[in-house]
C-alpha cells in the first residue's frame, strides 16, 4: 500500500514537471519566444523547462539521463539574443547537485531517449572544438544547486542546424550526457 501511495505521489510530481515544459506556444513553461525590435534588427528565443526522465509519462523537452546530478524537476531556462553583430546565448539552472562542475554546450539536433540523439556540438565552422567555434556554458553549481553562464559571439546558428543544450559530465568539450533540453534556436535576422 505504501509503494502504490509514493508511486502515485511520484507520478503526480513528474506528471506536474513535465506538464510545465510539454507546451512551445505560451511564454513561462517550456516556452519559445521570437520577437523583432523592429524591422527584423534582432531576434530572441526564450525557453524554459524542468527536466524529467526519458520514460516519463508525459514526455518533456527537458531529459535527465543521471538524476544525480539533475535531478527530475530541476529547472532550466535557455535565452538567445541575435542581431546583426552577433549571438549571446544565456542559461540560468536550479535544482542540479550543488558543487559540481558541469559542461554545457550547443548541439545540432533536438534531445530523445538516447542521449546521442542530440548529436555533436554545434560548430561555427567545421574544425576545432574549443569556446571560439563552439557555444560552451560551463559553470559550477552555487550551494543551492543553482548556475548560470553565458557566451557572445560575432556569429549566429545556421537555421535547423542547432537545435539543443547538453549537460556534460565535464568541463571543456567532452564528458558523458547527463541531461539535454531542447531550444528552437534562430538564426540571426537578415539585414
Amino acid at each position: 500500500m505504501v509503494a502504490g501511495v509514493l508511486t502515485s505521489a511520484v507520478a503526480a510530481a513528474v506528471l506536474a514537471a513535465a506538464g510545465t515544459v510539454a507546451g512551445t506556444a505560451h511564454t513561462g513553461s517550456g516556452a519559445s519566444e521570437h520577437t523583432g525590435t523592429g524591422a527584423s534588427d534582432s531576434v530572441e528565443v526564450r525557453a524554459e523547462g524542468r527536466f524529467a526522465p526519458p520514460t516519463a509519462f508525459v514526455p518533456s523537452s527537458a531529459i535527465t539521463y543521471d538524476q544525480r546530478l539533475v535531478p527530475a524537476a530541476s529547472w532550466i531556462e535557455v535565452t538567445q539574443r541575435s542581431d546583426q553583430r552577433g549571438t549571446r546565448v544565456s542559461l540560468r539552472v536550479k535544482g542540479l547537485e550543488p558543487g559540481y562542475a558541469y559542461g554545457v554546450h550547443v548541439h545540432q539536433k533536438p534531445c530523445g531517449a538516447d542521449p546521442a540523439a542530440a548529436g555533436p556540438h554545434y560548430q561555427n565552422e567545421p574544425g576545432p572544438m574549443n569556446p571560439e567555434n563552439e557555444v560552451w556554458l560551463d559553470f559550477t553549481a552555487g550551494k543551492s544547486g543553482s548556475g548560470k553562464a553565458s557566451a557572445l559571439h560575432d556569429w549566429g546558428f545556421r537555421r535547423g542546424e542547432a537545435a539543443a543544450v547538453v549537460l556534460h559530465r565535464e568541463q571543456g568539450g567532452a564528458g558523458d550526457r547527463l541531461a539535454c533540453f531542447s531550444v528552437p534556436f534562430a538564426p540571426p535576422p537578415v539585414g
